[in-house]
């Protein structure tokens, strides 16, 4: 029976390469797969893809496909041996003119060849997540000469964030473009788009994906500093299908010790406007060698649970670490744990606010019923999902069943907190007003209800008609009167 309600997103990579691992983590819970088009090619992730479709027709279940962009290379170049170490007071150059292996103790070369440009004598540069600190004292041409004020080792290809933000990079590279195609020749499901600085980019990747014949949701990385003006994430939000709190360049952009607050910020927001919200970045980073996580890990994944996010990600644990199959058992477990708790079951969703429509107030209304009635699950038949995604704003411990014939619909509600995709063939039912009884037998074919149970239906007048959800009922199973 289903009980975990936070969904569980986890990177592919070489560690999940054998097909045992790849079972394993999918059986122990895994709803979204992520495939990470900064690393591979073409011909690797489809093959991935494959597995995932394999596995999904083998065990008569849903996992959503996420292709996640790599957007602009803000990074050095290489260095001649590999790397070099950087003390505090050396000066450093970046040099936009040389070539990208040809690194020294004195300068690198950058793949951002605009960089100088962007860069302002005072800027503060952090290399590699910020473990290297650099000071803008000149730029010279396209050379920006730094004085170290937080020296380490420093190895190719590091990233590099401006303290602040301000780079103009444009958020979809060529690369992307052609990535696009790639999403869309995938039937992915959700396309995540990195570094967006404003809905603009959101809006140009789902007309790209558009013309390249895909239906995948978009969803914005929050990376930049810039973003996070009220009005512009706010848009960013509003334009997208979800977000994601990329907590690695966001904290470096911003300072880490804001980062709690604006992930709590983020995760009220996208709510608040109907969005789901992945976590991510070093959830149980550890884990990439250690068996078990830190409890300062627990404690990151527990409370993003009970900040209302919709879905917690596994990066490099799952991609190229050494336990992969245990980090997924402990995000699942941590998930379960926190979900007990009474804040968790908690909501003021929409309570001083209008309705915007039939369907969402047959949506919201249904989840008040459900939990003042002590309901077992909510079904609602839905053909876009949406009524669903409703649904799961309310924060509660009732599951809901999407229910559809419509399989895109189905891997989309995969990340959807609370919610879980449930196929029904609608053409079974002799009658629109008949089906009632087929959600109650698919229900007690899962075990998710037994006699007595009490079962909140939604569903539109009219069968196969998008937007048009306009009907609850309330059932208790055994009686037959449905």
């Amino acid at each position: 029976m289903i009980n975990r309600r936070t969904k569980i997103l986890a990177t592919l990579g070489p560690s999940t390469d054998n097909p045992e691992v790849l079972k394993g983590i999918l059986d122990a819970g895994v709803n979204v797969v992520r495939i990470n088009f900064s690393h591979n090619n073409e011909k690797e992730h489809l093959e991935r893809i494959a597995q995932i479709r394999k596995y999904e027709k083998e065990n008569d279940s849903f996992i959503g496909i996420l292709m996640d962009l790599q957007g602009p290379k803000i990074r050095i170049s290489g260095f001649k041996d590999g790397s070099i170490e950087l003390k505090k007071g050396d000066h450093f150059a970046l040099d936009a003119e040389l070539d990208e292996s040809e690194g020294s103790q004195d300068s690198v070369g950058i793949a951002y060849k605009e960089l100088p440009n962007d860069l302002n004598v005072g800027n503060t540069l952090l290399l590699d997540d910020g473990k290297i600190i650099l000071e803008v004292q000149q730029i010279k041409g396209q050379k920006i000469l730094t004085k170290v004020s937080q020296g380490g080792i420093l190895s190719n290809n590091k990233g590099i964030n401006l303290r602040g933000g301000g780079l103009s990079a444009s958020a979809l590279t060529e690369k992307d473009k052609q990535d696009i195609i790639t999403a869309a020749k995938a039937d992915a499901d959700f396309v995540a788009i990195s570094f967006p600085i404003n809905a603009d980019d959101v809006r140009e990747t789902k007309r790209l994906l558009m013309d390249a014949g895909s239906n995948a949701s978009v969803i914005a990385k929050i990376e930049r500093a810039e973003s996070l003006q009220e009005d512009v994430i706010t848009e960013i939000i509003q334009e997208s299908a979800g977000i994601m709190v990329a907590r690695g360049d966001l904290g470096v952009e911003i300072g880490d010790p804001q980062l709690p607050a604006q992930q709590k910020r983020l995760i009220l927001l996208a709510r608040a406007n109907d969005r789901f919200v992945i976590t991510a970045t070093q959830m149980l980073e550890s884990m990439i060698m250690s068996p078990i996580p830190t409890r300062a890990e627990v404690f990151d994944v527990a409370n993003a649970v009970l900040d209302g996010t919709d879905a917690v990600m596994l990066s490099a644990e799952t991609a190229v670490g050494k336990h992969p199959v245990n980090a997924v058992k402990t995000m699942n477990d941590v998930c379960l744990e926190a979900e007990k708790s009474p804040t968790a079951k908690v909501s003021h969703h929409r309570l001083h606010e209008n309705f915007e429509g039939i369907d969402e107030t047959i949506a919201l209304s249904s989840m008040y019923a459900a939990n003042h009635l002590g309901a077992r699950v909510v079904a609602t038949l839905t053909q876009t999902g949406k009524t669903a995604l409703w649904m799961s704003r309310i924060s509660s411990n009732i599951a809901i069943f999407a229910m559809s014939d419509n399989y895109k619909t189905l891997k989309k509600v995969t990340i959807y907190r609370g919610v879980y995709p449930c196929y029904i063939d609608k053409t079974s039912a002799d009658d629109w007003n008949d089906v009632n009884s087929h959600v109650i037998e698919n229900l007690e074919d899962r075990a998710e209800v037994t006699n007595g149970d009490i079962v909140i239906v939604t569903k539109g007048m009219h069968k196969d008609k998008s937007g048009g959800t306009n009907l609850m009922k309330i059932l208790r199973v055994g009686d037959g009167n449905y």
